[in-house]
């Protein structure tokens, strides 16, 4: 891989990464996810540098891959919720509520290529042309599509969401257990396989990095119990500021997924949960 290449690569993520993650989080419906979906388009990207056409601007080349993520998930999001509907159907006749943010509605009601000529013009103010080549569409297509969407947008509801108070619990006990250092216990609350997440550093399984031992060294940082877009997770804060999540996956009240996004202050337009 070129070093020229490797270089620009990561100064354009350095600039772009807030924006990118703006997009993805509305895309997707959700801050978290959002974050999740960048991380996955920038490992891909980095996989992809040695064929990257050098003649190419490397921004839109990003967005590109980030944006074909978010529809991927969308898509399975909607497959596998259309399952879970046929189910409930099976055993209840009670309607299902659908708590969503705000921003969710983006997600729940306008499809990928609406929601993203919404975003991308109304939000980040791309051209027309930027867009169509974005979404692969035309010019025209982009227009017709900003308009449904933007008509289906007047009439958003607001509601909210609150994290379960298992999940909730988990949380704060992992956050006193994390704070006293006391690994063995936070390990209690984690499963023998458990995957882990670093933000542009790591991925892998938790029990084959050295996690608990590079916070067992860091300076000043403490653990505060919070909460975004109704999920509950953990706010990082170092020497008093507020500099990064920690995000976890729960099944059958383990932690089986950790994603830790420690230098990525642009998720935390939210306040700790008190």
């Amino acid at each position: 891989m070129a070093e020229a290449r490797y270089l620009a690569f990561l100064e354009t993520i350095q600039h772009l990464r807030p924006s990118l993650h703006r997009y993805c989080a509305r895309m997707t419906g959700s801050v978290l996810d959002g974050e999740d979906v960048v991380q996955e388009a920038l490992f891909a990207a980095y996989r992809k540098l040695e064929s990257y056409d050098d003649s190419r601007p490397m921004k839109p080349w990003l967005f590109r891959i980030a944006h074909n993520r978010c529809v991927d998930v969308l898509r399975q999001r909607g497959i596998r919720e259309e399952a879970e509907a046929v189910t409930v159907e099976d055993v209840t006749d009670e309607p299902v509520p659908t708590p969503m943010h705000a921003i969710e509605y983006l997600v729940y009601t306008l499809p990928p290529k609406e929601r993203a000529s919404v975003l991308l013009k109304d939000v980040f103010d791309y051209s027309l042309q930027e867009i169509a080549e974005l979404v692969d569409s035309t010019i025209g297509g982009v227009k017709a599509a900003l308009n449904r969407g933007r008509s289906k947008l007047a009439e958003q509801p607001v509601l909210a969401r609150t994290p379960t108070s298992e999940d909730t619990a988990l949380v704060r006990m992992y956050v006193d257990r994390f704070n006293r250092h006391d690994w063995d216990a936070v390990r209690e609350l984690i499963s023998a396989d458990a995957k882990l997440l670093v933000a542009d550093r790591y991925v892998g399984r938790l029990d084959e990095s050295p996690y608990f031992g590079v916070y067992e060294k860091l300076p000043n940082w403490h653990f505060i119990a919070g909460e975004i877009d109704g999920e509950a997770v953990v706010i990082i804060e170092q020497a008093g500021v507020a500099t990064g999540v920690v995000r976890f996956r729960i099944t059958d009240g383990k932690i089986v997924d950790i994603g830790d996004f420690w230098y990525c202050p642009w998720l935390l337009d939210v306040s700790p949960s008190t």
